[in-house]
């Protein structure tokens, strides 16, 4: 009996839509006075009153999509032009081959075998928190998992070292422009602000993964019988997969990174000390995907045809963008998105800021389960959080924080999320295993991602 393919993350998204047209039947209309505060509009507590109904229709549910879509064109634009430049970069294979020359080389040197689990995993965190690697990981895995067979280690421990490390440092990520970027954009903060604090969550959430799977791989290596995936590794069959060798790392492949990551730092610097938006943001990723081509010497045909793959790879996330946008224009014209914010803030009103903020953090992981999408769960929720953080006396900026956390730290476990189920049958591991195996971290991002969120809130203000 063939079994049923979860629905399409734009399918979840058109019900969403659906469902939000017909809240505006059902919900009361209201609105919150707003005032202008540092250039922003912000929500006067308080104000909240009841206005005609305005229900949406049959209409509206076809105009949404293209009014999502204008409203955020300038999100949307930014998202197809960097995914067109890392397009241009992944056609050199730079960044598969730097990856795989560490992993060969600590392979060839059994003595500093303890480190090399650390040390990949840092590096995949890198990756994660810089530029939001994730389907990327697929290609690692073939590298990954003999590796950790031939050290005494089981599949999981190889699946675990790429697709684990990546995604502690995406959800602890400083400057990931697919969620932090958009987030932060929506939320009409300065993009990549606040990276400070950033790197401190990306570091306890990285060295929390790399413990975990470091003494899961020590059990393993002392009694293999005690690996989940035993049996399974038995019947493996190594010569299926791919070694590093044809991903050398040359001359014109080790330029390319040093522009990948100057262009990494200069993006820091940009907003950090120059102001820069989605503007020169945008304009930094084009430039760093032309001089990438004209070092790397693709010609002009190939280099485009990189280009246009790489923004092809980003037409979900921008029509997802658009779609969730859509939503909140539904939402807005039907004049039931104060309401909402009124009823959530009531409920938040009745505990402390800090417990607030790490219901915010639950939310945003429960809504990764029918929104994978990190871009599309920001352009979806983050309209409403934003604007919930100003009433109930939390910064905006950590309300980010837990929508980040949230969408991070619990993707790899749904069955809604299509790299983890890619990642799974490329391992050909069953879910039920990995389940089994991930939950004890997934308690532990629980309790980290709860206890992350204090700081913010009782020691700092987190601008």
């Amino acid at each position: 009996m063939e079994k049923k393919k979860m629905p399409h993350t734009l399918i979840i998204v058109s019900l969403i839509l659906i469902l939000f047209i017909i809240l505006t039947w059902i919900i009361p209309a209201g609105e919150f006075n707003r005032h202008e505060y540092n250039g922003r509009q912000v929500v006067v507590p308080g104000t909240y009153h009841r206005v005609d109904p305005k229900p949406q229709g049959f209409m509206e549910f076809f105009t949404a999509p293209i009014k999502g879509m204008m409203s955020a064109s300038q999100i949307i634009a930014l998202v197809l032009l960097i995914g067109g430049a890392f397009g241009i970069v992944s056609k050199t294979g730079a960044i598969n081959a730097g990856l795989a020359s560490v992993v060969e080389s600590t392979r060839k040197n059994p003595a500093i075998k303890r480190f090399i689990i650390p040390i990949i995993m840092f590096l995949f965190s890198l990756a994660g928190a810089s530029f939001g690697m994730a389907e990327e990981v697929m290609v690692f895995i073939m590298i990954t998992i003999p590796l950790a067979i031939a050290m005494g280690y089981d599949s999981l421990t190889g699946v675990a070292i790429p697709f684990i490390g990546a995604a502690s440092g995406f959800a602890g990520a400083f400057s990931n422009p697919f969620t932090i970027g958009i987030a932060q954009g929506i939320s009409e903060i300065p993009i990549f602000s606040g990276w400070e604090y950033r790197i401190v969550v990306w570091l306890v959430l990285t060295t929390a993964a790399i413990i975990f799977i470091m003494v899961y791989a020590s059990r393993v290596e002392k009694n293999p019988e005690r690996s989940l995936v035993y049996e399974l590794d038995r019947k493996r069959d190594l010569t299926s997969y791919h070694s590093a060798e044809d991903l050398v790392l040359t001359l014109k492949r080790k330029l390319v990174l040093i522009i990948f990551f100057s262009s990494i730092v200069m993006l820091i610097v940009g907003v950090n000390l120059w102001g820069w938006y989605i503007n020169e943001i945008a304009g930094l990723f084009v430039a760093m995907g032309l001089i990438t081509a004209l070092v790397y010497q693709l010609n002009a045909n190939k280099a485009v045809g990189a280009f246009l793959d790489g923004a092809r790879d980003m037409m979900t996330a921008a029509f997802v963008i658009g779609l969730t946008r859509g939503m909140l224009i539904i939402a807005t014209d039907g004049k039931i998105i104060d309401t909402i914010l009124a009823g959530i803030a009531g409920t938040m009103d009745i505990f402390p800021k800090v417990v607030s903020v790490q219901m915010m953090f639950v939310f945003q992981g429960f809504m990764n389960f029918f929104v994978p999408s990190g871009s599309g769960q920001a352009a979806l929720t983050m309209p409403l959080m934003a604007p919930l953080a100003d009433l109930i006396g939390i910064t905006r900026q950590t309300a980010v924080l837990a929508f980040q956390l949230g969408d991070g730290l619990f993707t790899n476990i749904f069955p809604t999320s299509g790299v983890t189920m890619g990642v799974l049958a490329i391992a050909n591991i069953p879910y039920d295993k990995w389940i089994k195996f991930m939950l004890p971290l997934s308690v532990i991002f629980l309790i980290l991602g709860c206890l992350l969120l204090v700081p913010p809130v009782l020691l700092f203000t987190y601008h």
